[in-house]
């Protein structure tokens, strides 16, 4: 049994709404086009692939795309932009679900691999992505970095979004390595919804062993889809990880 989180029908059908700055063609066009890049004539596995936010335009831009879903309802929302003969989708978990075939790319965005909450089924999940890879194929995670220099001593949150409609702060707990996101959002009627995750959180170098045991090596890492250095000030990385020929 995975620890992640299943989204509910509610929070599927509501998700899309609440992440329009994700589906901007500045956020989304340059995922799609360095994921199209690594890919190249050969077909991609998204795990996690949610409603099909980068799925369904990497699958227009002429890449066959694949998925796996833990959330039934998700899956749901995502059927109702493209039907399965065109995007299949098995539902299950990412560490252990196995699909038919094999694939230049597999991929793994929006922090989707901290939904694994122990280190055990983050190295199952590398695995997975080894299983799936052809030879010289590869495994991409996006993922954002602790915000430990916004940490002063005995300080326990840190806040990502002080918005109009939305507040958002995580609470991070530096002994399991677990990170709890909460979020407050602005409706209609004027009350806030509250809500809240939880992730584990693993440095660049935790994955790149997790990779190592998976037998992949380490081929680039980045700040963002753009292909801006990582440095000491990236809040997040793009890393690559390659299967070799």
């Amino acid at each position: 049994m995975t620890s992640s989180e299943i989204w509910s029908k509610e929070m599927a059908e509501r998700y899309d709404a609440g992440e329009t700055v994700m589906v901007s063609p500045e956020v989304l066009g340059p995922t799609v086009d360095f994921l199209a890049r690594l890919a190249g004539d050969g077909p991609a596995l998204e795990f996690a692939i949610g409603t099909g936010r980068v799925g369904v335009p990497l699958r227009e831009r002429g890449v066959p795309v694949t998925g796996i879903e833990l959330s039934e309802p998700m899956t749901a929302v995502l059927r109702g932009k493209v039907d399965e003969e065109t995007l299949p989708v098995v539902v299950g978990d990412m560490a252990t679900t196995v699909v038919p075939g094999s694939f230049t790319l597999v991929y793994l965005v929006y922090n989707t691999i901290s939904n694994l909450l122990t280190q055990d089924e983050q190295v199952e999940c590398f695995r997975n992505a080894a299983r799936h890879l052809a030879p010289g194929g590869r495994f991409v995670v996006e993922l954002g970095v602790l915000p430990l220099r916004r940490m002063p001593p005995g300080q326990t949150a840190v806040p990502f979004d002080v918005s109009e409609r939305h507040l958002g702060f995580d609470t991070i707990d530096m002994t399991d390595q677990l990170l709890v996101s909460h979020h407050f959002v602005l409706e209609e009627d004027g009350r806030y919804r509250r809500g809240n995750s939880r992730h584990r959180y693993a440095s660049p170098a935790e994955l790149d062993l997790m990779a190592r045991i998976a037998g992949l090596e380490l081929e680039q890492r980045v700040a963002d889809w753009d292909g801006s250095p990582f440095t000491n000030d990236s809040e997040k990385h793009v890393s690559v990880w390659r299967k070799p020929a």
